[in-house]
């Protein structure tokens, strides 16, 4: 179903949940993939599962030289940049605003919504240099509804879908195809932190509520492929019944 022979791919958040099976599914398209988290030691057994169309670069997000630094190196490791996964996301500290550590809020923040400017900023060069290039950024259904003890988290993803458009907004007429995917609730260790806190609607569901973290995967695929083409621009959501059928997942 996906074709991306020939294509490079740097991932955020690779060690676990979405953009381990991300990378899965990209390295078995025929993608070239590089894995950036801070557990270096998750990405690189990682990479060694994957085999020789992967590499690991262990950095945070939240710091820009640390990902522009990534992005060199996934372009002398592979000889260019066509897509890049803004994944890396933390829901913690959950916590109510009247609770909250303003260090440790200000941290989440730094990754969830400064570490997708940084992966943009850094990679749109080379896109440039290449002629254009697929952006997508994990969204949430936290960027448009509030959700007590998340205030860090909605706040955060509401800025990464601003960014999305803004993104298209000034780089769509370069080539640059820009995305937000709603993934809806996925079985992860977020979830199992979510749980654990007992705030809010969310930590109610029980864990068969949970879409595979294979299924955001294979959109994310997909996305990056022509067949997505109409969709520049958008946030697809997961929940639509339409994008499953098209990914052939039930």
């Amino acid at each position: 179903m996906f074709d991306l022979n020939g294509k490079t791919a740097l991932i955020t958040g690779a060690s676990k949940g979405i953009g381990a099976a991300a990378a899965r599914v990209f390295a078995d398209a025929g993608a070239n993939v590089a894995l950036i988290a801070r557990s270096g030691d998750a990405i690189e057994a990682l990479a060694d599962e994957i085999g020789p169309k992967a590499r690991a670069f262990p950095c945070d997000v939240s710091s820009y030289s640390g990902v522009a630094d990534a992005v060199k190196e996934t372009i002398s490791a592979f000889g260019g940049l066509d897509i890049l996964i803004n994944n890396a996301g933390v829901i913690q500290p959950i916590s109510r605003l009247s609770e909250a550590n303003p260090t440790d809020w200000s941290a989440a923040v730094d990754i969830n919504l400064k570490g997708v400017f940084n992966g943009i900023h850094a990679a749109l060069p080379q896109m440039h240099l290449q002629g254009g290039g697929t952006i997508i950024t994990v969204s949430s259904g936290a960027a448009h509804d509030a959700m007590e003890g998340w205030s860090h988290y909605c706040t955060a993803k509401a800025g990464a879908a601003m960014l999305t458009q803004s993104l298209h907004l000034e780089e769509a007429g370069n080539g640059i195809r820009a995305f937000d995917l709603r993934p809806g609730t996925v079985a992860t260790d977020m979830q199992v932190l979510i749980k654990a806190s007992g705030i809010n609607p969310v930590s109610e569901l029980d864990p068969s509520d949970h879409y595979p973290a294979e299924w955001p995967a294979k959109a994310l695929a997909w996305m990056c492929t022509p067949a997505a083409d109409a969709l520049v621009g958008t946030e697809l959501s997961l929940r639509d019944p339409d994008l499953r059928a098209n990914l052939g997942l039930t």
